[in-house]
């Protein structure tokens, strides 16, 4: 089941500009209206649309696919709520805890962190960096090696044999699949269409990328998913992708390349000294940001471009 697109931040925060409850335009007659208008105050301290659009971007996917009038309501008392939690907050003076201190401390630096992290890694993975790349790597260049093939997948050696015998007899592989797969695709005959070789388990890639066309698998092939029969129908260098298909991969490789860059150079300037959990000095200290395919500990940079003020 496809799942419903949610609403970007950026297209929500326009909608809510342009919701009919919204708009900008004075009726005939009245002073034009504020780019920002105050949608509630809280003891005095105003709440801007701007501080809706703010918090619409927080909210769970599910909830920035309701329409824009039934929205701001939402978030408006989501912000009142807040506001008055921070005044009572406030009152009884709990900035003072030496736990929320530091707590607050801790969620600032990691804004902090966040925002310098965007203003290095951002000018870095623009549409033309994305259009460049791809002309680089992809355009006017083959694909991937592929194999269209269909297959027969039984549960036990046994079934698989008795198959191939068949098959040796002149049995029609399409007809046998129908009969004798437990796959969903033996309704067709057991097709799969075709594949690129990373794209199947290596078990199955490796004995139907070892087959030419018109030859099926004259031992059954065992996965985690049973034993295969493999019919190898042909096979092609797979046509360049085209940009659509790869724009947002590319687009998250360059933010990942640019942040990793970003942390080696922050950490080129700082000294840095690890320590084992005695306390006792570590043999080995860091060089610059390890790259060990681990993307955990990056920062979550928003790449969208902030709204226009």
């Amino acid at each position: 089941m496809r799942r419903r697109p949610f609403i970007p931040a950026l297209a929500l925060a326009s909608a809510l500009l342009a919701a009919p409850a919204l708009a900008q335009t004075a009726a005939p007659g009245q002073p034009a209206m504020q780019t920002d208008p105050v949608l509630a105050t809280v003891n005095g301290k105003p709440i801007h649309l701007s501080d809706a659009q703010t918090a619409a971007a927080e909210l769970p996917a599910n909830m920035q696919q309701l329409p824009p009038d039934q929205l701001l309501p939402l978030l408006v008392n989501q912000l009142i709520d807040r506001q008055a939690l921070l005044v009572a907050a406030n009152e009884e003076h709990l900035a003072r805890n030496p736990a929320v201190k530091q707590a607050m401390q801790d969620a600032a630096n990691e804004k902090l962190e966040n925002a310098y992290v965007q203003q290095k890694v951002a000018p870095q993975v623009t549409d033309a960096a994305v259009q460049a790349e791809f002309a680089k790597d992809y355009a006017n260049k083959p694909g991937p090696e592929q194999v269209d093939a269909r297959h027969i997948l039984v549960k036990t050696q046994a079934e698989a044999e008795s198959i191939i015998d068949q098959l040796n007899k002149g049995a029609d592989f399409a007809t046998l699949a129908k009969k004798y797969s437990i796959d969903p695709g033996a309704s067709n005959g057991g097709e799969l269409s075709w594949f690129s070789q990373d794209e199947m388990v290596p078990a199955f890639s490796n004995a139907a990328f070892a087959l030419q066309p018109g030859q099926y698998t004259k031992t059954p092939v065992q996965t985690q998913f049973g034993w295969h029969v493999i019919l190898c129908e042909g096979k092609r260098q797979a046509p360049p992708p085209a940009f659509d298909s790869v724009k947002d991969q590319i687009r998250q490789q360059l933010a990942d390349d640019a942040i990793k860059a970003t942390l080696a150079d922050v950490r080129s300037k700082v000294t840095i000294k690890l320590f084992n959990p005695d306390g006792s000095p570590a043999t080995q200290q860091p060089q610059g940001q390890p790259d060990n395919g681990d993307d955990s500990s990056q920062p979550n940079v928003n790449l969208a471009p902030p709204p226009a003020q």
